[in-house]
């Protein structure tokens, strides 16, 4: 036909144009929904979590992130569709030029305060009065002094950290936060490309204070801690889904960072190869951020196992993700890690372990498993289940760090919380020996103990999850166990949430505890920060945060369900973070700062 040449691409140009565009609603509701429902598929965020991402965040989470197996599937317009779909719309700027401090941060004189994960290297997250500023006594005197709000975000996660007036906090757009603690004003920010979900460690390294922290994409930063300036930048691992979640912790000049992954998400779809992720700690210079050693926890690098359903080769062992701070022994000069499940046959036994790792040579010189062959990922609650291990288990990490006691005559235990329900008291000195094994709660994939445990003297506080087992408001719940036995003193139940029938509200208290003079503070999935009597369980002390707030940098913010971070006492002030639209919680961005 004459001249077809030329009327060809106007043809194809108008088939394209009558082409209806994805339906970003019907794509999530055949491809995604399967997840992200209530109740949610272990770490699945909610729908109304993800409404209040933006667009960009999907979008790259698709891309290259957690979901990029299963934005593998989909177009880059169907990705899209679905982003749209999504979306919060755009958050509004931050003033910053309205929150800076009227003067730069001062030289630090001290890093006196809460510095990372815990108080001290035994992973106690316990604060004297004297440490604190303030006492139980003083907690009912306690008022809001100031909030601060994170822009684009469905989550608060870092442990607050405050050292010396200054407040360091990460957000889930990358932003690391230096505040004046009394007001909220900031100092400074930097910028990473990945959520900062781990607590920052300040500490002393070539003559300057240094503030410490990971973040999402497996980067270890080392930032000045008066300017935010760059020290130095290392990669823990290249296992495109590897994270650093736990606070990194200082020893001796060296900084130990351990790293976990989201590698049990992508096997949902039948195509992804799983699994070869293996968690790890990395040992570095404090100063320079030369690698000193990195121990893997599991042993063996995968290897080719069986050929699924979909004709997708598996691999394996797998897992073993390191989620918290590591604790350090001084003594015996080691370190101790928990460890997450198996994501793949076969189950390595270092995984739902405990594993003492020498600090000079990175050398595992022990490892107690506590439950064998727990293999699990997002394919075994799919209908498909192609990449669900053969040899399945319940999902039970030791989420939780573990906490190093005393008990006197040189006699000491390690104390470890597991999802399972279950927290055991160890031998430290005999390679891990169980001395005691008390269940606290009927475990689940996001039950019994998920992210710390508080210890004082003579008891242990152990907050309980649960929140997959029994009705919504008879889950959870707060524990206290004799150290030196595991003898259950006294067990405060779960109240009525007043958010009952609403998305992501229930009573599980999956938030760490924090002993702060003779009271235990523990938050709940309903958004309730509570300080119990220690000696009794008596609840004296409470504050709702799931509401909105005004902010001092002019973001909109609201509070949500208490999760990944514990309360923070220090300088005659206490700090908690509101808000967690994962683990089927409700969502959240704000950061709140009591004080008399």
């Amino acid at each position: 036909m004459p001249h077809a040449r030329l009327w060809m691409p106007l043809v194809l140009a108008c088939a394209l144009a009558a082409a209806p565009p994805p339906d970003g609603a019907a794509i999530f509701g055949k491809q995604c929904a399967v997840c992200h429902k209530e109740p949610p598929v272990n770490r699945a965020p909610l729908p109304e979590a993800l409404q209040r991402l933006p667009k960009e965040a999907i979008l790259q989470s698709l891309a290259g992130g957690s979901m990029k197996a299963q934005g593998d599937a989909l177009t880059a317009e169907e990705r899209d569709a679905v982003a749209s779909f999504l979306a919060a719309k755009p958050a509004k700027a931050e003033a910053a030029d309205a929150v800076r401090c009227a003067q730069p941060s001062p030289e630090f004189r001290n890093l006196n305060g809460w510095n990372g994960w815990s108080i001290g290297e035994t992973n106690a997250r316990q604060v004297t009065a004297a440490q604190a500023g303030f006492g139980a006594k003083d907690l009912g005197l306690l008022k809001l002094k100031w909030a601060f709000g994170f822009p684009g975000a469905n989550a608060a996660f870092g442990q607050p950290t405050v050292v010396d007036g200054r407040l360091f906090v990460g957000s889930a757009n990358g932003t690391l936060y230096s505040l004046e603690a009394s007001s909220g004003c900031v100092y400074w920010t930097f910028k990473a490309p990945g959520t900062v979900r781990s607590a920052v460690t300040v500490g002393r390294a070539g003559g300057l204070a240094i503030a410490y922290f990971g973040d999402v994409a497996a980067n270890v930063y080392a930032v000045n801690a008066r300017t935010g300036e760059l020290v130095w930048k290392a990669k823990t691992d290249e296992h495109p889904v590897a994270r650093v979640t736990g606070a990194p912790r200082l020893e001796g000049g060296r900084l130990y960072v351990p790293v976990s992954s989201v590698e049990e998400v992508p096997p949902a779809n039948p195509k992804y190869g799983c699994c070869t992720f293996r968690g790890s700690v990395v040992a570095y210079e404090a100063a320079t951020g030369k690698q000193i050693w990195k121990t893997y926890s599991i042993p063996d690098p995968a290897r080719p196992t069986r050929v699924n359903a979909a004709g997708t080769q598996l691999h394996g062992p797998a897992g073993g993700a390191i989620w918290t701070s590591p604790t350090i022994d001084r003594k015996n000069k080691v370190l101790y890690v928990g460890t997450g499940n198996s994501y793949a046959d076969p189950a390595a036994r270092t995984t739902d372990a405990v594993l003492a790792i020498e600090l000079e040579t990175g050398s595992v010189l022990w490892s107690k498993q506590l439950t064998p062959g727990d293999g699990w990922n997002f394919s075994c609650s799919n209908p498909n289940k192609s990449n669900c291990p053969e040899e399945r288990g319940e999902d039970f990490d030791i989420g939780a760090s573990p906490v190093l006691a005393e008990l006197g005559g040189g006699k000491r235990l390690l104390l470890v919380g597991q999802k399972s329900g279950v927290v055991y008291g160890l031998d430290p000195e005999r390679r891990g020996e169980m001395v005691w094994q008390t269940r606290v709660g009927k475990g689940s994939a996001l039950g019994g103990v998920m992210w710390g445990m508080a210890a004082g003297r003579d008891a242990l506080f152990v907050p309980v999850s649960d929140v997959n087992k029994g009705k919504p408001d008879e889950v959870g719940g707060l524990a206290a166990l004799r150290i030196a036995t595991g003898e259950k003193l006294w067990h405060a139940a779960p109240r009525r949430p007043e958010c009952m029938g609403k998305f992501g509200c229930t009573a599980a208290q999956m938030a760490p505890a924090t002993l702060l003079d003779s009271a235990v503070l523990s938050g709940a999935m309903d958004g309730t920060l509570r300080a119990y009597d220690a000696a009794t369980g008596e609840v004296i002390w409470e504050f709702a945060t799931n509401r909105e707030f005004e902010t001092v940098n002019g973001v909109k913010a609201k509070g949500g369900s208490l999760n990944g971070a514990g309360a923070t006492a220090a300088g005659g002030m206490l700090f908690m973070l509101s808000g967690y639209g994962v683990l089927g919680g409700m969502a959240g961005n704000v950061l709140l700062a009591f004080g008399r």
